[in-house]
């Protein structure tokens, strides 16, 4: 409701205040005689009284003729009988008076109250409606859309800046086509795309390509979340859909963008025990209007999700979102297009090598990019530097991947002892064994919530595919510290914890996903449901008690066997383990260029010898084939 609207509704409601106080009071003036109370008592006595109504002050009554003025009724202020009795002995007029109060008092004690009260009422309704997320805080509005609108270049980004996602790029470039050229894309026929599903992991780029489409356009760009449409009240979503795509067809040729689309588009009837009448009405409502579009209209719906596989069926079908476009992790070109655009913001020392950058960043997003340049600049202000050098970058992906540095987290020295073995374990078997990804640091300073120290290995290139044995290689490298610690030490810490996990998630990987194991045979016995970008799908185990057995006695016998192929590297490198161990302990950071000159100096396992060279690690191998080979209940 517009401010003109609503004065025009104060104006009316304070004059049917006024014209109601002074039609009253005219009505009294002209219809009532006021007589003294010595007239009405004489009135009286003489008969010319008909009827009396008395109260505490008053009398009011009616004169059986009208008086000399010609009115009918009076009224007279009373006043105490005695006091009445001595006056009417001294033949005296008396009368009693009633301060009467002025007319705009009397206007005031009827109109301020319901002013008051109108106020108040009209302040709760405004602050309800932006709780419920009216448009301008009105009650009224609150199935108003709140949309944002960008036009032409005002969101400051184009397709220029954006990089790494080459292919979704070609297709939300032919939309804009489209839109800017509908004669010559439409003279074979094709009309555009109603819909366009952004999906991807978070930070790979989805909103940033949405405003770069805001930004190429050059039509109204219209921008809302997907859980702006759910509210409270049941029909207030399906309004504000209804409300966004009216005023979408009004600026024809426009593009929705509706971001975090799972909020509104989950799949109907997915959680039989409950209900949400309110989510599903919008979803309907979203659904009516995806089918109402005209081809010829201009209005194309772009989506992103990073939960595809909880979407509605009836969301994804043809003619709504007809394109699906995947805006995945960038490969390295990708990569090395990202760290340029990013890198521009920033005054760069000549060392700094892109392509470099881009080799030790795999898996990184590029909102991991933009983040790892900028504390590279912050690394380089931080110690007044005048430009940003290649070693700020590589302490900013140190600091991203292993945590901060925690230089006060004292550790006494057999604690240190033991790290520095633990660490060079790790480093000596990833060295030993061909094709694992090289070695680019090992430190002993703690990092992070518990690293007491880390090792970094860097793929020389991106990778999709492993065979068995370069997972069975990462198993042992994994497992290099546990077994460093038992091979000088002779006893076993905590500290490989976290390496036991990742060995164990990888052996029962190969097992009951990749169909690595030859007695269980090319069986999935673990599945997970949908496209998940988010990494915690739910994972479906569907096998019997006896296969379990199998699957354990399998993952045990992956593990102990690339147990011993790390002890057994490390024990044909011992004095290395030692020296280098203790090179670690004096300089607490051993780089690139450090561990390259070792690696002329590893003796490699034999490629053949897969067997157990020590008793520590080794299970009973008559134990282990009587558990493979005893029937399971």
């Amino acid at each position: 409701m517009d401010k003109k609207r609503q004065f025009n509704i104060w104006y009316f409601v304070v004059a049917f205040l006024l014209f109601s106080t002074l039609q009253g009071w005219l009505e009294q003036r002209r219809t009532f005689s006021d007589i003294p109370y010595s007239q009405f008592e004489q009135d009286l006595e003489e008969g010319r009284i008909a009827r009396v109504q008395v109260s505490d002050d008053r009398v009011i009554g009616e004169f059986k003729e009208a008086d000399k003025n010609g009115k009918t009724r009076f009224s007279a202020n009373r006043i105490p009988q005695d006091l009445a009795t001595k006056l009417s002995k001294h033949n005296i007029e008396y009368g009693g008076v009633i301060e009467k109060p002025s007319v705009f008092g009397t206007l005031l004690s009827w109109v301020l109250p319901v002013l008051i009260f109108f106020g108040l009422w009209m302040l709760l309704m405004r602050f309800a409606g932006k709780k419920m997320g009216g448009m301008g805080g009105g009650f009224m509005n609150v199935g108003k859309s709140k949309a944002k609108v960008y036009v032409e270049n005002d969101t400051g980004v184009t397709f220029e800046d954006v990089a790494g996602v080459d292919e979704a790029k070609d297709e939300l470039i032919e939309v804009v086509n489209f839109l800017k050229q509908p004669e010559q894309y439409g003279r074979l026929g094709a009309t555009v795309p109603k819909g366009v599903l952004l999906v991807g992991p978070p930070g790979t780029g989805k909103t940033l390509m949405a405003k770069a489409v805001a930004g190429e356009a050059g039509v109204p760009f219209f921008s809302i979340s997907g859980s702006e449409f759910v509210e409270m009240f049941v029909g207030v979503g399906a309004a504000r859909v209804r409300d966004l795509f009216e005023e979408a067809r009004k600026k024809a040729p426009a593009i929705i963008f509706i971001d975090e689309l799972d909020a509104l588009g989950g799949a109907r009837g997915a959680n039989p025990g409950g209900s949400n009448s309110e989510r599903e009405q919008t979803l309907n409502q979203l659904l009516v209007e995806l089918d109402g579009f005209d081809s010829k209209s201009g209005i194309v719906l772009l989506g992103a999700t990073n939960r595809p596989e909880i979407l509605d069926p009836a969301l994804l079908r043809a003619g709504r979102f007809d394109r699906q476009v995947l805006v995945d992790r960038p490969d390295k070109p990708g990569r090395i297009a990202i760290l340029n655009i990013h890198m521009k913001k920033i005054t760069e020392n000549s060392d700094v090598n892109a392509e470099q950058i881009a080799a030790l960043t795999p898996g990184m997003t590029g909102a991991d990019l933009a983040n790892l340049v900028n504390e590279a600049a912050l690394l380089a202000t931080r110690r007044n530097a005048d430009t940003v050098t290649m070693d700020d970058f590589n302490n900013a992906i140190e600091r991203i991947i292993a945590g901060l540095e925690k230089r006060n987290r004292l550790l006494n020295p057999k604690e240190r002892e033991t790290v520095a073995y633990h660490e060079m374990g790790h480093a000596l078997v990833a060295m030993a064994l061909p094709g694992t990804d090289q070695v680019h640091k090992v430190s002993i300073i703690p990092r992070g919530i518990g690293a007491l120290g880390y090792t970094i290995q860097r793929p020389t290139e991106d990778r999709f595919l492993m065979s068995r044995q370069e997972l069975k290689d990462k198993i042992a490298v994994l497992l290099g510290g546990r077994a460093a610690e038992l091979l000088v030490f002779d006893h076993l810490s905590t500290g490989a914890s976290d390496d036991i996990k990742r060995a164990t998630q990888i052996a029962r990987s190969m097992v009951t996903r990749y169909g690595m194991d030859p007695e269980l045979g090319y069986v999935a016995y673990e599945t997970t449901e949908g496209q998940n970008h988010l990494g915690n799908a739910q994972v479906n185990r569907v096998y019997s008690e006896g296969v379990a057995r199998e699957i354990d006695n399998s993952v045990l016998e992956i593990i102990t066997d690339d147990a011993n192929r790390a002890l057994a590297i490390l024990e044909l490198n011992k004095d290395l383990l030692l020296k280098t161990s203790e090179a670690l302990l004096q300089k607490e950071t051993l780089d690139f260029d450090d561990l390259q000159a070792l690696a002329g100096n590893i003796k490699q396992q034999p490629a053949t010898d897969t067997g157990s060279p020590t008793e520590r690690l080794k299970y009973s191998q008559s134990n282990f084939e009587d558990t493979r080979n005893s029937d399971s209940v």
